[in-house]
């Protein structure tokens, strides 16, 4: 009977360890949301440089995001940016962004040989942080909840990621829907530790209710798995529909960046 206990012991520990070698040989997607935890228990750091190139102006957002489990379901985490504007012919302004905390729960869990499929929902709380007395705005001015639906299917082949949110804006700004949907692509075959490159296309999608308008991106990036620990990845949106006025709407948005697991 011990040795019966020991062997189950090591099949949990074992599947345990293939579904985080699994989770970071796919990686979660640079700009769409994943229902994929950080494993065990422990934190992790994500950070990105958004660079923003706008009809009239340019601007550069530095964000640091602070995730933690609580247990293997439920997550919770911060987000802080810096953000700095320079429109032509102003003063460029910089400061801290609107910050936001979140928490995230698993809803449901189905795993396969090579696969699983995973759903959670996320609440985001956004604080006007930011200066929205001065132009440019650093923030909106405005307390924001968030409130999303998170899914994933994954396979060591592929990987397909959606998210569906809706957006409660106060101070009179309208209210908008968030929808993201990407693809990845792993290219080198499957290893231990984790060494991969890995492509995505994703769309990003917000819509601005109150007749304002759509912004929709469409979003390729690359990432490459480093190890158990660490992934660097980068992508660039181009915007197929833009809500924004005349001459503040977006040509394109780069993003540079890095996560790191710390268990």
């Amino acid at each position: 009977m011990e040795l019966i206990k020991h062997i189950k012991l090591f099949v949990i520990g074992a599947v345990s360890l293939l579904s985080i070698h699994s989770t970071w040989a796919q990686g979660p997607p640079v700009f769409t949301d994943t229902p994929i935890m950080l494993g065990l228990e422990g934190g992790g750091i994500r950070t990105f440089g958004n660079i923003i190139s706008k009809e009239n102006a340019n601007a550069y957002m530095q964000v640091l995001a602070v995730p933690y489990n609580i247990n293997q379901k439920w997550q919770i985490g911060a987000i802080a940016p810096y953000v700095s504007i320079s429109p032509n012919g102003m003063e460029n302004r910089s400061g801290i962004g609107d910050v936001k905390v979140f928490t995230k729960y698993q809803l449901f869990q189905k795993d396969g040989k090579g696969k699983t499929w995973r759903g959670l929902i996320k609440l985001t709380e956004t604080f006007p942080t930011g200066n929205s007395s001065e132009v440019p705005a650093l923030g909106t001015g405005a307390y924001q909840t968030t409130v999303s639906l998170v899914h994933g299917y994954i396979t060591t082949a592929y990987g397909i990621y959606g998210e569906l949110g809706y957006n409660f804006t106060g101070e009179g700004l309208p209210d908008n829907l968030i929808y993201n949907l990407a693809l990845g692509v792993p290219l080198l075959p499957q290893q231990y530790p984790p060494k991969q490159l890995n492509l995505y296309l994703e769309f990003n999608g917000n819509l601005v209710f109150d007749d304002v308008g759509n912004n929709l991106f469409l979003s390729p990036g690359i990432q490459y798995i480093a190890g158990r620990r660490l992934l660097f990845e980068s992508g660039i949106q181009f915007p197929l529909d833009d809500s924004a006025p005349s001459g503040q709407k977006n040509n394109h948005i780069l993003r540079i960046g890095a996560r790191l697991l710390i268990f």
